[in-house]
This record gives structure tokens, sequence and C-alpha cells, in this order.
């Protein structure tokens, strides 16, 4: 969404609360229920989202009206920086609003940070409207490689920045990928999404981008927002998203927030989620496969199968076939194996591994 755009969503909401108090009624804005009881996997689209259920917030109403001063005032807050054209965290909006009530006043506005990042939440269902449109900023995470040419337009200038010439490092992928943010050139055949940054800097250093054509990206761990919105766009070019994780219920969780999106960001549906996503292993199986990794397993903790049996329960997953087998092995295993191990014959069988699988389409849905 444009600067333009979401200025103007803003001073809209701005007037209709000035309406209703001209109309001596009490100020209000309507938003979808973000509790779990709302979020629904929509088969239909292959992600989750919030479902009909809505909550008003009211000024006049002694339980609510702390939290929707709260809430104009970062809705004032940031149309300011949108004004000015300058970015911040929401780590630095809590401290611009903290103690905004006045001088005169021994009380602030925010005592924990978590009061102000769950309202920027609130805006971003009431308004439609995600916080990078909003000019607040997240952590950067995620690392990417490949043949393809971004513009970037930020801070008064233009970069050009070619994915395929940041050597060893690669390019940190922004929090804000939308915004000022021009995919120009992107020549790739898929995108391959690698947990983790170890596994990446191996792949670089073969080069496997190069002689492979597709974009690689490490999300890190679990993706960021940042991530996620790119793999999304890159996504929309047509390009087949494959998923590399590994074997153990966290890495799969990872796949499934790529894939489904998560129930945190579940108002957001679309714009985070990868339905078309597709995993490449590590599994369960390929402990069977490949004679090497049988003596290179982890006895899986308590808490890993526990996670397991959670995931076992998710209707997203568990309508797969495929993955209660997966997950069932876990369960009578009590096993899991890390995507490094593939390594433990040869250093660059990793990259063999990948184009096995991909080429024989030995992937899970």
């Amino acid at each position: 969404m444009s600067e333009k755009e979401t200025i103007k969503k803003l001073s809209g909401l701005g007037k209709e609360m000035v309406e209703q108090i001209e109309k001596k009624r009490s100020p209000t804005f309507e938003a979808a229920l973000r509790s779990r009881g709302n979020i629904e996997y929509d088969n239909a689209v292959g992600y989750l989202r919030l479902g009909e259920k809505k909550e008003e917030r009211r000024f006049l109403n002694v339980s609510q009206a702390r939290t929707f001063m709260q809430t104009v005032a970062i809705a004032n807050k940031t149309k300011k920086f949108l004004r000015e054209n300058l970015h911040t965290s929401i780590r630095g909006l809590y401290y611009q609003l903290k103690f905004s009530l006045g001088e005169n006043l021994d009380e602030s506005l925010f005592e924990e940070q978590t009061e102000s990042n769950a309202l920027v939440e609130d805006l971003e269902v009431a308004m439609g409207i995600k916080r990078e449109d909003l000019h607040l900023t997240t952590d950067r995470k995620g690392v990417v490689a490949g043949n393809m040419t971004v513009n970037d337009s930020f801070a008064g200038e233009e970069t050009v920045i070619d994915c395929a010439k940041q050597g060893r490092s690669g390019w940190m992928i922004p929090s804000d990928v939308d915004n000022g943010m021009e995919f120009v050139d992107v020549k790739a055949d898929y995108v391959l999404v690698v947990e983790k940054d170890a596994l990446w800097q191996r792949l670089n250093e073969d080069r496997f981008w190069k002689k492979d054509n597709c974009i690689l990206i490490t999300p890190k761990g679990q993706a960021s927002r940042g991530t996620r919105r790119m793999i999304r766009r890159l996504a929309d070019k047509g390009l087949p998203v494959y998923v590399f994780t590994d074997c153990d219920a966290w890495g799969w969780y990872i796949y499934w927030t790529i894939k489904t999106g998560s129930m945190n960001l579940a108002y957001l549906g679309s714009d985070f989620s990868i339905p078309e996503a597709r995993f490449i292993g590590v599994t369960m199986g390929d402990i069977e496969k490949f004679e090497f990794l049988k003596k290179l397993t982890i006895k899986a903790k308590p808490i890993d199968i526990k996670r397991a049996e959670e995931m076992m329960n998710y209707p997203w997953i568990n309508t797969h076939p495929e993955w209660v087998k997966e997950l069932k092995k876990v369960l009578t295993q009590k096993k899991k194996i890390e995507q490094d191990a593939l390594q433990g014959q040869k250093l660059t069988f990793v990259g063999e591994y990948i184009r096995g699988k991909i080429r024989n389409k030995e992937w899970l849905p």
C-alpha cells in the first residue's frame, strides 16, 4: 500500500471518530477478533485466516478507554512517521509514545512494549494494512542469493542490488520488501528455502543457485515477516517454492508456517503464506533410504515428541496421509535428524540430495 493510501486510511479513522463525537456518540472502531477461537484453516485457499467474529472498541467504556486512547496515539504517531518519511522499529515506536501523556503527569502511556505491539496488530486488522505500511520495521533475518536484481528506493536514494554478486554473505532481506522495492529481473527456475544459515553457506559456496538456476534463501530458522513476504512475491511470479528443513517437528513447523501462515499472523492471510510450497526434506524416510544417515540420528526429547503430537492435531496437517505417516514415525521411533547430517558422507552431498528430490518429485505436500 502506498504512503498516500495509508495516510488516507489513518485520516479516515480519525475523521470517523470526530464525526461520532459531534453526534454525541462514543468514538468506536471495529476489527476482526484475533483470538484462537476465530482462527480457521480455509481449505479452499490453503492458508490460515481470521473468521467472521468481530469486536468493537469503545472509548466510553471503563475497561476499554485506556487501550482505545493508546490505539489512537499509535495511529497518530505512525501517520507522523509517514508524513516525515521516517521509519522506526516497534521498539522505537514504544519509546516515542511511552511518556507522551504530558510532563506533569506521573504516568506513562505504555508500561510495557507488549501493550503497544498488540495494538499495532489491532490497527493492522482494523484497517487492512501491514505494519510495514506504517513505516514500522521488524528484525531482519533472511538472506538471499541468486539471479535476481532488485531496485530499492529508500531514504531518498535508489540502489540497484544484484543478488548474484553478493559474495559469501548474500543479501540481507529487509523487513519491508513491498514499499519502494521492485524485483526488476528474476531469472530463476524455482525458489529453494533452506532452514539453516550454515547449510545456506554450504550451498552458496558450491554456487548451487547458479548451477541449478534458483533463488537460494535461508530464513535462519523461523521465517521473519520480510522473508515470508519475499517468498510470496517470488511465488507470485510463478516460481515453484521448495522448502528444506531438519527432520523434526520444529523444522517441519517452519515449513508449515511458510505454507499456510501462522496463527499469530492469521489476520494477514494470503500476504504471508505460500500454499503452493512443497517440502523436499529431510524426512524420516530418508533415514531408511540413505544408509549413512542411520548412524547420525539424534534421540528425540520429550518436548520434540510433544510438538509432533500437537502437529498431528492440526487439521491443515493431519488431512495429508504423507505427513501423518512421518509424524507417527517420530512418535514410535523417537528419533530426529538434522539437515546438517547430509554432510556426513561428503560435504557436496547436500546439493546432490536436493537435486534428486526435485528431479524425482520426491516431495511432501
